[in-house]
């Protein structure tokens, strides 16, 4: 695939009065209990992958920058730094910085995630996530069912009881999600463990989104008490099936949007 280069014919400043113009607000970057150069890195990465930047598109300067968000220009620099780890941005002498190609960008990094599953595309991020789920989970949990230890299997009843005693959707997504990553891990593939942790923003996200919009409640928590009795039981076949049937009911979920 050929990849998406800056139009050199431009300055930065012609490129940038061409894409939408940032609102100074002094405060929209800053999160609690984060650096200046941290929430610039998040209110920029947003943009850019919600399309206010698409891919190519020269960003405004170090100056620019500065001047919108009220803030250091070494802030900015340290922001921009930040982008380009995570492959959002690239940089050239004379050019500038510019949006890397959307295949490029580290979709395994939180703050990438977290963007993402805000962004316009939003429904195409949980797709995304249902077909990583449905390549990953049905054989991670199956080896969960073989391999757990006593201690994990204590960590996914506990989640499994919580999500059915939730009294709020924020309680019952992270314990949804908390009964997902503690399967990861009772699988016993140490490469599943770090994916885990790193998608955990995906599947916050996602649960928060199937949770609100599905009808029956009591039927989502039986389909995963089957899946927390296939595991305790020690039993991957059924273990496995009990997945396949708990992704079928979210993809309905998603495709009735």
């Amino acid at each position: 695939m050929q990849d998406a280069k800056p139009n050199k014919g431009k300055t930065a400043a012609e490129a940038s009065v061409e894409r939408p113009t940032a609102v100074r607000r002094a405060d929209a970057a800053r999160m609690p209990g984060s650096s200046v150069h941290a929430s610039l890195a998040n209110e920029i990465g947003l943009r850019i992958v919600r399309g206010d930047y698409p891919p190519g598109t020269i960003l405004p300067n170090e100056a620019k920058w500065s001047e919108t968000f009220d803030v250091s220009r070494s802030a900015v620099r340290e922001a921009i730094k930040m982008l380009m780890a995570k492959s959002l941005l690239a940089s050239r002498p004379k050019i500038g910085s510019w949006v890397e190609p959307k295949e490029r960008w580290n979709l395994l990094d939180r703050d990438v995630l977290a963007w993402y599953a805000t962004s316009p595309d939003r429904e195409v991020f949980l797709r995304t996530v249902q077909e990583f789920r449905h390549i990953i989970e049905p054989e991670a949990t199956a080896f969960a069912a073989m391999r757990r230890t006593d201690e994990q299997m204590a960590e996914i009843s506990q989640a499994c009881r919580e999500m059915g005693e939730a009294t709020t959707l924020q309680e019952r997504t992270r314990a949804d999600t908390r009964f997902h990553l503690a399967i990861l891990r009772a699988s016993g593939n140490d490469l599943l463990v770090p994916l885990g942790v790193l998608i955990e923003s995906a599947f916050d996200h996602l649960f928060a989104y199937t949770t609100r919009e599905l009808d029956d409640l009591q039927h989502a928590q039986k389909l995963h008490e089957a899946i927390e009795k296939s595991i305790r039981l020690q039993r991957p076949d059924a273990a496995r099936n009990a997945v396949r049937k708990l992704l079928a009911n979210t993809d309905g979920v998603i495709k009735s949007r």
